[in-house]
């Protein structure tokens, strides 16, 4: 007979997958990421798979998207083509189904998935508010994309990771990372810690607050699309998420507390969320693929 706790954490697994993933067709998409036979990109124990694969995920996705708001041009690709307001799950089920095909799935659909992204790429094209043409298979602007997300992950997963990366380990998630970022036709994505520092060191004359990135800002941290009742566990996501960005980039990002820098009491709050993200999860886990 299963116990009310695990009923519970089952249920709160459940939700919590629903939630990000787009409800049912994400969890169609799971098993069909984790079964079908076939080889993979990346070894089950390989680190991308150790980091893509916690729940610290979830800090550093946030993270992720304050950071690579501070692009013009990025957030401007982002502003008038993906509806990140109107439909913020759908997005982030898109996102978070990419990642796991190009991470878990077999290498044809990893491949498929990537296909899939450079034609949307193809299609999106713009000018910002003050002029500046933008193109979102740009590859600068891609490598910039790619930079944002592997140093938010793996800057999240260091801290909150239930297994976090020797030196060795996060040089190899850079590399196995800058694979995928190569067929999205990235430039020169950095395969470890000393060419990411580098390449962060090279946007930054690039980036400033604007008035969509605040808008970022309030929508991720003021503001979140969720019920009440989950605001108070989520605001504890998104401080750790602020509070693990560089001093520079929080200087650039509104929050609505008085935050520098990165207070224990935050990064305790970070520890708390996602353990309890990684206890629901765990209720919940992704089918296996047979022997």
């Amino acid at each position: 007979m299963r116990s009310p706790l695990r009923s519970l954490q089952r249920r709160a697994g459940r939700l919590l997958f629903e939630q990000v993933s787009g409800g049912s067709a994400g969890r169609d998409a799971r098993e069909r990421i984790h079964t079908s036979p076939g080889p993979r990109w990346f070894a089950d124990d390989s680190a991308v798979a150790r980091v893509h694969g916690d729940a610290s995920m979830f800090v550093g996705g946030v993270r992720a998207l304050l950071l690579q708001s501070l692009h013009p041009l990025a957030m401007a690709a982002v502003a008038d083509h993906s509806g990140y307001r109107g439909d913020p799950w759908g997005r982030l089920g898109r996102t978070s189904t990419f990642l796991a095909e190009t991470t878990f799935a077999t290498a044809d659909d990893a491949q498929q998935a990537v296909d899939v992204v450079r034609a949307v790429h193809a299609r999106v094209r713009g000018v910002t508010p003050d002029g500046r043409p933008y193109a979102a298979d740009d590859p600068w602007l891609l490598r910039w994309v790619h930079v944002a997300e592997v140093d938010s992950f793996l800057a999240a997963h260091q801290r909150y990771g239930r297994r976090p990366l020797d030196r060795a380990g996060c040089d190899a998630y850079l590399a196995q990372t800058a694979t995928v970022a190569d067929r999205l036709g990235a430039e020169r994505p950095p395969r470890t810690l000393a060419a990411l520092r580098a390449a962060l060191g090279e946007y930054r004359d690039e980036l400033e607050a604007t008035d969509a990135s605040r808008d970022v800002a309030r929508f991720l941290l003021s503001e979140p699309p969720l019920p009440r009742l989950a605001r108070a566990p989520y605001a504890l996501l998104g401080a750790a998420s602020y509070a693990s960005m560089p001093r520079w980039a929080q200087e650039l990002t509104p929050a609505p507390w008085p935050l520098h820098g990165e207070p224990a009491l935050v990064r305790a709050g970070g520890h708390v969320a996602t353990r309890a993200i990684r206890w629901a999860l765990a209720g919940d886990p992704p089918p296996r693929r047979s022997a």
